[in-house]
């Protein structure tokens, strides 16, 4: 695969801005609600505050608790029946789901519809298996990265975007319209995307049994991937309360949060790409651990900060560092597994992110609730730098 065909080289190159047009889509899909969805929830029929925040709660929870469980299986489907097919599913999944959503007139409906959204959704975790194991080995970590910014982005443009449409056009109308975007996008799958050949499979008895030490190697990656999630989670829920010390007024506090968390994400979708075409050049290893503990450094300022601003700067480093790591562990797992395990491989790897998107505010809720909101930047900090040693170690020895 590394010497590849000038037509080869196109088709790969154009399978991944395929695949991070339509990540972003269902990206700012699952999330785009969050801004509104107490109002959605209230229109629904809930009336009362507190059965207001359980229901918004648990709609917005579904779609990544399903995601988290289907994540292993999609992988395996994709490594035996092919990863355009994944997509497809996925595209065409999503947008009959949030058009669904559209059409709820009951709270548990959104809840169920949510949960829909997860099972058959997918799309951006499909992407980055068909990526990661079609792009020449030269090339994994900056597609990867790519990829990545289109992920990062959808995050980011998802809630602005929940934001600024339902005044305009109605919840309902952006349920829809967002459906048919996600729609266009499983046409441009159907009709764009082609998938390379296989390489020829290996015998039956080495796909199924990668050697004990890039066994070990694939376990550290699924909780380095969990860890980063993690880390960059555990402020959640703590950030208002945090900056309020340093800003005074409700509407300066929710703007200079929003500013924390936009900080992170947009110096994620700057760095990924470099730091993944540096993580080919160098190593994947190298840079994953030196990103670990360059955010374990940035993470103990943080704690010591004397002005709202220094947050958000450090908040911006913080996701620069951690912005081609994802695309790392992708890499390393995609190199350390057999042809045909890829897809179940990273499909637990996905799993293993989401167990650190819930982990993460639980940790920092706990930690900020019994010790205060110090302490949660500190041992957020040691946990990275100690995955960050963990990860030196190995690449030394590799």
């Amino acid at each position: 695969m590394e010497a590849i065909a000038a037509p080869d080289a196109q088709i790969w190159k154009r399978n991944l801005w395929v695949c991070v047009l339509g990540s972003f889509s269902t990206i700012v899909a699952m999330t785009l609600l969050l801004p509104f969805l107490p109002l959605y929830v209230r229109q629904l029929g809930v009336t009362e505050p507190a059965a207001i925040a359980r229901w918004s709660g648990l709609a917005y929870g579904a779609t990544f608790f399903s995601a988290a469980l289907t994540a292993p299986l999609w992988g395996r489907l994709a490594d035996r029946y092919g990863r355009k097919l994944m997509l497809i599913r996925a595209s065409l999944g999503m947008a009959i789901a949030m058009a669904l959503i559209g059409m709820a007139t009951a709270p548990w409906q959104l809840v169920a519809l949510r949960l829909l959204a997860g099972l058959l959704g997918g799309y951006a975790s499909g992407s980055t298996i068909l990526v990661a194991a079609q792009t020449p080995k030269a090339h994994t970590g900056w597609a990867l990265g790519v990829l990545s910014s289109g992920i990062m982005a959808g995050n980011v443009v998802g809630p602005l975007l929940g934001g600024v449409l339902p005044p305009l056009i109605g919840i309902r109308h952006t349920f829809w319209l967002t459906g048919g975007v996600i729609f266009l996008a499983f046409l441009a799958t159907t009709f764009l995307l082609k998938e390379l050949p296989r390489q020829p499979a290996a015998p039956r008895r080495a796909q199924e049994a990668p050697d004990v030490g890039r066994h070990g190697v694939v376990k550290l990656m699924w909780l380095s991937g969990m860890l980063l999630i993690f880390a960059n989670m555990s402020i959640e829920p703590i950030i208002t309360l945090y900056i309020g010390q340093f800003v005074q007024g409700d509407h300066a506090i929710t703007v200079t949060a929003g500013l924390v968390m936009a900080a992170a994400a947009l110096g994620s979708i700057l760095s990924a790409p470099r730091l993944g075409r540096l993580a080919d050049r160098i190593g994947h290893g190298r840079v994953l651990s030196a990103g670990l503990i360059a955010c374990a450094a940035l993470l103990i300022p943080q704690a010591f900060i004397t002005a709202a601003w220094q947050l958000v700067a450090l908040r911006f480093l913080m996701g620069m560092a951690l912005g081609g790591l994802l695309p790392c562990i992708t890499a390393i797992i995609r190199h350390s597994v057999p042809e045909g395990q890829v897809g179940r491989m990273l499909g637990y790897s996905t799993s293993a992110q989401y167990i650190g998107q819930v982990s993460g505010p639980l940790f920092g809720g706990f930690v900020g609730g019994a010790f205060g909101m110090r302490p949660v930047f500190l041992l957020t900090a040691a946990v990275m730098l100690l995955c960050g040693a963990v990860n030196w170690r190995r690449s030394r020895h590799h």
